[in-house]
């Protein structure tokens, strides 16, 4: 009998040859069919346009550079005639001058019609938006929807126009990692009989590959703000000056050994009886008094900021001393949210081993794509301003601390036997690890101090050295020397960061704790204002469960309402945290996450992130008002505490025990439930859920920073995949 060789296990089954090309050939053929039904359906256009001789409403005038005024905006109006051989008109735009929009509204009717259209915005950053949706013949008027006085670098507009075709590389791209996320996690995937191992050589070569992309455009990125960013200041008569550079002044002021910005101070703001006072800051606007500096800490004649110092001790001053130019707020965003992906990452990934040892790849990789988008970090990276510098700071020495905590209980030989610390029935700890993260945690005190808190979670990390110290103690079988060696490392290596930067507070304030938030120059008198009681539950609600509202246009979701009984800064949201990340009610299944008298240690670390995540919420509602970015506060703290529910969502065994069930590891001899099955599938769809918002987020009208102004290529771009 002749044997044929056996297929190496490593090769490709021919079946998943066949479903890869299969994939390929259905997002080619979504792209090249779907994404261009225009295209297809305006190639028999006739593109016969009498477009040169557009007859103009009496309230549009053409200026001496061709572009149109709006004179009256209830007359202003081109048409054209059609012929409807095809659908689509197209606004020729010409080169726009400075005094031009260059993002506007038009609106299509016919004179046949009801007179009523859709009102849609075209930007001359983006072909694609210029080409509008007209069904139908005969006249065709194109309204200008925009104030009196608006310019608008409008030629002319032509009817019967064929669409180009079109082919995107970011949809492609999209459509392509859908695919593979949805391959890798679907039910039967062979993920899920891999177990994770951090110390496999495969698994981190396949973790250097995940991170690659981000690596890229985050080199990408702060390469590009280092070559063209400028410093940004902007100035209006008789308003504040907005200055967004305030962490490459406070580089410029620690460079020289001051304290203070070097900023100009108006005579009449020093004189002032009270500067707080919103009337009197008023007054001098009024007067002409410039610059007032908006969002900048005014105290005792000196401009200060009273963002944390440490990132700027950190990126901004070196960069400074370095090339003498002042680095971009966006750049030190980019490369700090890199770094607290990649710590966030690892920090999960050695939690989930602790957890639950023998977890899946594919269990690890969903928690992967969960952490962030519970973390915030999409609001972070895409919100590039000084905003969110000690945000992005905080958060990346918050998951790099912790990592080197959860790293410290290790079995390694130590190159310095005195750098570990044991006491009889505990682990023995690494010293140094232990001090570095007590380092990087200490430093939120210089940047979010809120993240402080995070030290908290130390005592349920080490409770069995606690409880096993106390006990040797208390038995005398130690000596106090030894058992306070651990914690005077911890305590010693905090103060290292603190110290100084308690000095510094009390340098500027007169107070150690003080970091000039009360002092700064905002909607309202800092110094006397105190948040309305009545108005914290209800934020905290906001904060946790504020619904998305869904609307019929792109983006397809909108900011949701926010009222208040009284006054307090309210930033404009879309939805409350687990609204746009629905994977955090597993934390609610915490209690049930665990065998009981199995292990129970393991729940107390997320038991403590909830509820110092709950604290954290109550504070940011308390002192600090709704704010979007402040979700970062919290967010990372109840991804923390919705990992056991996950875990034992998708592993089919709770917290604790050896071994999972056996599709994920074949020796266990268990059968994959139907319970584990479907949240096998429920589970990554709320992930997919929750990214999807997360990045319809991105392109919500109205929110600050919203994209249609600051990107509007690129919004008006992907509109398009859905108007048109």
């Amino acid at each position: 009998m002749i044997r044929l060789p056996r297929r190496p296990s490593h090769a490709p089954r021919p079946g998943t040859v066949l479903a890869a090309l299969a994939c390929v050939l259905v997002v080619l053929l979504i792209e090249c069919v779907g994404f261009n039904l225009p295209f297809w359906r305006t190639l028999g256009a006739s593109t016969d346009s009498a477009s040169a001789d557009n007859a103009m409403g009496p309230g549009l005038v053409r200026t001496d550079a061709g572009a149109l005024r709006v004179a009256d905006p209830t007359s202003a109006w081109l048409e054209v005639p059609a012929d409807g051989t095809s659908d689509y008109a197209r606004v020729d735009v010409r080169a726009a001058r400075q005094d031009a929009l260059r993002v506007f509204h038009l609106r299509v009717t016919f004179a046949d019609g009801d007179g009523t259209g859709i009102v849609r915005s075209v930007s001359t950053s983006s072909s694609r938006s210029l080409f509008l949706r007209a069904p139908g013949s005969g006249t065709m008027r194109v309204w200008v929807e925009e104030a009196k006085g608006a310019v608008v670098p409008i030629e002319a507009v032509r009817a019967n126009v064929r669409v180009p075709f079109s082919f995107s590389p970011m949809r492609v791209a999209l459509m392509a990692g859908v695919l593979i996320a949805a391959a890798a996690w679907r039910p039967r995937s062979r993920l899920w009989r891999i177990p994770v191992d951090p110390s496999s050589r495969g698994q981190r070569l396949a973790f250097a590959a995940l991170t690659a992309p981000f690596a890229v455009a985050t080199v990408a990125n702060v390469a590009w703000q280092m070559r063209y960013a400028v410093p940004l200041s902007f100035h209006m008569t008789g308003g504040y000056t907005y200055d967004i550079d305030q962490y490459g002044h406070l580089a410029d002021a620690l460079l020289h050994g001051r304290v203070s910005l070097d900023l100009p101070v108006p005579p009449e703001l020093a004189s002032a009886a009270d500067p707080y006072d919103v009337a009197t800051r008023r007054r001098l606007l009024d007067a002409g008094v410039s610059p007032i500096y908006w969002d900048y800490a005014f105290h005792d004649g000196r401009w200060y900021s009273y963002f944390g110092v440490v990132p700027a001790v950190l990126l901004f001053a070196p960069y400074r001393a370095l090339t003498g130019r002042m680095l971009s707020s966006a750049a030190a965003v980019h490369l700090l949210m890199f770094l607290a992906l990649v710590f966030l990452w690892l920090l999960a990934i050695r939690l989930v081993v602790r957890l639950a040892p023998r977890t899946s790849v594919a269990a690890v990789s969903i928690l992967l794509a969960f952490m962030p988008l519970a973390s915030n970090a999409v609001y972070l990276a895409y919100r590039t301003n000084f905003y969110s510098v000690p945000f992005a700071a905080s958060l990346a020495l918050t998951t790099l601390g912790l990592w080197l905590w959860l790293g410290a209980q290790t079995t390694k030989r130590p190159l310095n036997p005195a750098d570990r610390w044991r006491v009889e029935g505990a682990p023995e700890l690494s010293l140094p690890r232990l001090g570095l993260g007590a380092v990087c945690i200490a430093l939120n005190f210089g940047c979010r101090p809120t993240f402080c808190l995070a030290a908290l979670l130390g005592i349920p990390l080490f409770w069995p050295q606690i409880r096993a110290m106390a006990g040797d103690l208390r038995a005398r079988r130690i000596h106090v020397a030894h058992a306070l060696r651990a914690p005077g490392v911890v305590l010693g290596a905090a103060l290292v960061p603190v110290v100084p930067l308690a000095l510094y507070n009390h340098v500027r304030f007169g107070s150690f704790l003080t970091f000039g938030n009360e002092y700064q120059f905002t909607v309202t008198d800092m110094t006397a204002f105190s948040q309305p009681l009545r108005d914290v539950p209800l934020m905290v609600g906001y904060y946790l469960l504020l619904p998305v509202r869904l609307v019929d246009a792109f983006p397809f979701v909108a900011l949701s309402p926010t009222p208040l009984p009284q006054w307090a800064f309210a930033e404009p949201m879309v939805g409350g945290l687990v609204v746009m990340c629905p994977m955090l009610l597993a934390a609610l299944a915490l209690p049930w996450a665990s065998r009981r008298g199995r292990r129970p240690a393991l729940m107390a670390l997320p038991a403590a992130a909830l509820a110092i995540g709950m604290l954290v919420v109550v504070f940011d509602a308390a002192s600090a008002g709704l704010g979007w970015r402040y979700m970062g506060d919290f967010g990372w703290l109840f991804a923390l505490a919705a990992l056991p529910g996950l875990l034992w969502a998708l592993n089919g065994a709770r917290i604790g025990d050896d071994a999972v069930d056996a599709d994920v590891v074949r020796t266990t001899g268990a059968t994959t439930t139907w319970p584990v099955r479907i949240m096998r599938f429920v589970v990554p769809l709320a992930l997919f859920l929750s990214l999807l918002i997360n990045i319809l987020c991105l392109f919500t009208p109205g929110r600050q920073d919203q994209m249609i102004g600051t990107n509007p290529g690129l919004f008006h771009d992907v509109a398009s995949w859905f108007v048109l």
